[in-house]
């Protein structure tokens, strides 16, 4: 199975980047997960940023390969605990199919995305700064993971 994070926004500092590739590269190669970035719409003074959402918004979802499940990260997501990832981990697992997982840009994800989606999920109440998102999602599943595999990792 592979887990893909599609996130909007391409011009990441570098700890963003290190700290991602920190975790993707510890998955197991029967549970590959990796980045698809989608360049952010530009943002202007007069932006028709319903206009520049909806286009955010298409570009991921094709970007998606068919039959993926999508999981969109929002605040009014389900809230999960570790122990509770882990289980959503071990029934995608079970289901077979790739995840695609969804981070929009400053406004969210349009609302294509969020009707595409199968489960909504929501790392806190607060608003996050989206690049922290991504080391956040990718550290949270590795240790979703280690615990399945009672991988010394989770009990650091």
């Amino acid at each position: 199975m592979k887990l893909t994070l599609y996130a909007v926004g391409s011009k990441m500092p570098a700890w963003v980047s290190q700290g991602f590739a920190e975790y993707s590269r510890r998955f197991p190669r029967d549970l590959s997960f990796n980045l698809v970035e989608i360049p952010a719409g530009k943002r202007g003074k007069n932006a028709d940023i319903s206009r520049i959402l909806a286009k955010e918004g298409e570009q991921l979802l094709a970007a998606i390969p068919k039959g993926n499940r999508i999981v969109t990260l929002e605040v009014e997501g389900q809230p999960w605990t570790t122990p509770k990832l882990a289980k959503q981990l071990e029934n995608w697992q079970l289901d077979g199919r790739d995840v695609a997982l969804l981070v929009g840009g400053p406004e969210g994800l349009s609302p294509a995305c969020i009707d595409a989606a199968e489960q909504k999920w929501s790392l806190s109440a607060l608003t996050l700064p989206h690049p922290m998102v991504r080391i956040l999602i990718a550290e949270s599943l590795y240790r979703a993971w280690s615990v399945n595999t009672n991988h010394p990792y989770h009990r650091e």
